[in-house]
């Protein structure tokens, strides 16, 4: 895939990200990696407002713009801590969930329920409260990356990874799907979830591990 091709689906899925109310105003932040390089979203603008050449190119070894595009978003150094840290993460999409934010506000374990999201996201972790946009977040989300895939931020939003935007964007559908599905029950009882050995058996699933593929490889 050529740098032009990356930043048409970045803003695909800037795009969807904004229809399907994971973020509000300038929140949230995405990009992907390529050659060596990571294609931002800029700093202050709402996510489907970004038009192609508007992505930031940062180079990740160095953190230097190195092309013509809008400063970055403020939480570049996540972003680059984490494609530092795991060469096979393609993509990361940062946003504002308003099921996860509730549910970080309650509670930090999110239980695996259901078989979408044992085959598509697994656990997710959570990382208490550290003030946005900071070095300091930046670590703390660095710690972890390397644990799981999905990310709860306390009081924040939600970090998902992937070995491209399609994965990732869809473990953020997942994730807050999770999240309504758990405080919609908990409001009525302690909610049912699935066993280590439930999950386990989802996971074996060649029909799962197929639509996992299909994630993988697809934009």
């Amino acid at each position: 895939m050529s740098s032009a091709a990356i930043r048409e689906d970045l803003c695909k899925y800037a795009r969807k990200t904004v229809e399907n109310k994971l973020v509000v105003g300038p929140g949230g932040n995405i990009s992907a990696r390529h050659e060596g390089k990571m294609y931002l979203s800029p700093s202050g603008f709402a996510l489907d407002e970004v038009s192609p050449e508007q992505w930031s190119e940062v180079d990740i070894a160095s953190g230097d713009i190195t092309d013509n595009g809008l400063r970055p978003s403020s939480e570049v150094l996540m972003h680059l801590y984490a494609y530092r840290a795991n060469p096979d993460i393609g993509a990361i999409v940062h946003t504002h969930p308003p099921y996860c934010i509730a549910f970080t506000l309650v509670e930090q374990e999110l239980p695996i329920m259901f078989p979408d999201q044992a085959a598509l996201v697994g656990k997710t972790l959570y990382v208490p409260y550290v003030l946005p946009t900071t070095e300091e977040l930046a670590n703390a989300y660095v710690e972890v990356v390397n644990q799981a895939s999905t990310v709860l931020l306390g009081n924040h939003g939600l970090v998902t990874t992937g070995r491209n935007l399609r994965e990732a964007y869809y473990r953020t559908e997942v994730v807050e799907e999770s999240a309504k599905i758990y405080l919609i029950a908990k409001a009525i009882r302690e909610p049912k979830v699935l066993t280590k050995e439930e999950f386990e058996d989802i996971a074996s699933l060649e029909s799962e591990a197929y639509r996992v593929q299909l994630l993988q490889k697809m934009k």
